[in-house]
């Protein structure tokens, strides 16, 4: 028989066995629920692979769709010279081969030689995505004599700009700020001119950037026509003959006298001049020197020597 006091340590032991065995079913609930979540995020933030055709892919990824690339900024330019017998008609149809591509025409320049023969060169702007395309064309409306193209990367520059235009519209937007909470007038007239100063460096970096724009949008192509020589046709015989001959020999007689022509004037001052000099000797200069040597010869008031005059009383001398 228990005693209530028996009785009432069982139901108090009984009490926290049980508060045990829930503690000990909740931690163990929350262990697995936690496990369970961090291997789902886990999961979640691997890559989810399948099989399709024997071959593994990414289900998280479209297949087939290449990574987005930066699109590269080009300039191309081009130069062509072109033999054509009509150079009118080659220049029409330049002009319909970028139009139709959706360029235009630029610069043009006509003009004829010494022979007769017409000249013309043209620049033509033509979209990028057409430029290999009408290039082609363009080389196909005569005899190519000459060919030249230049590709540029501009990408770095063209970044740099965009991010220098962003830059600077940020400042002056700051300027502005500050102009409007400014309330005494020299801080006014500071602003302003810090602001006109950032504005025109914004205009400058809009210039360039749309020059830019326009260059690796457009390709430029120099086309130059010229009419080709007409070739005159070959006689059947090209044996020189008598006529040849003489018509050869009188060639050379002219162009030997034309020679002598030209050394002549080219000897004839030299020749004038020496000639004046030699007349001044013998009309001038000579004759002065001869009537100043003569009274050196002969003093005045003072008869010549005379020779001694052998004495004729002397006996000659006797063997």
């Amino acid at each position: 028989m228990r005693t209530p006091r028996s009785a009432r340590s069982v139901r108090t032991l009984a009490g926290v066995l049980l508060a045990a065995s829930l503690a000990l079913a909740g931690c163990s609930g929350a262990n697995d629920s936690s496990a369970g979540g961090a291997k789902s995020a886990a999961d979640a933030a691997q890559p989810q692979e399948g099989t399709a055709g024997g071959k593994a892919y990414d289900a998280r990824k479209p297949a087939g769709k290449a990574p987005r690339l930066t699109p590269s900024a080009i300039i191309r330019t081009a130069s062509l010279t072109v033999e054509v017998k009509d150079v009118p008609k080659a220049l029409d149809e330049a002009r319909t081969t970028a139009e139709s591509a959706g360029g235009y025409v630029g610069n043009e320049t006509t003009s004829r030689d010494s022979e007769g023969h017409e000249r013309t060169r043209v620049v033509l702007r033509v979209p990028t995505a057409k430029y290999d395309e009408v290039l082609a064309g363009l080389q196909g409306t005569g005899k190519l004599v000459e060919r030249s193209a230049k590709a540029e990367d501009v990408t770095d520059q063209v970044v740099d700009v965009d991010s220098r235009i962003r830059s600077q519209r940020a400042s002056v937007a700051r300027i502005r700020e500050l102009m409007d909470r400014a309330t005494k007038l020299s801080d006014v007239v500071t602003l302003e001119g810090e602001l006109s100063s950032r504005e025109a460096d914004l205009e400058a970096l809009l210039a360039q950037q749309a020059s830019l724009k326009d260059r690796t949008s457009l390709a430029t192509i120099t086309l130059s026509l010229s009419e080709t020589p007409v070739k005159k046709a070959a006689s059947e015989d090209d044996t020189p003959g008598f006529v040849d001959a003489l018509a050869g020999g009188w060639h050379v007689f002219v162009t030997m006298l034309r020679w002598i022509a030209l050394a002549l004037g080219a000897v004839l001052p030299f020749a004038a001049l020496a000639a004046l000099l030699v007349l001044l000797w013998l009309r001038v200069v000579r004759p002065r020197l001869a009537r100043r040597a003569a009274p050196a010869t002969t003093a005045p008031g003072r008869l010549p020597h005379a020779r001694p005059v052998p004495d004729s009383s002397r006996e000659p001398d006797q063997d």
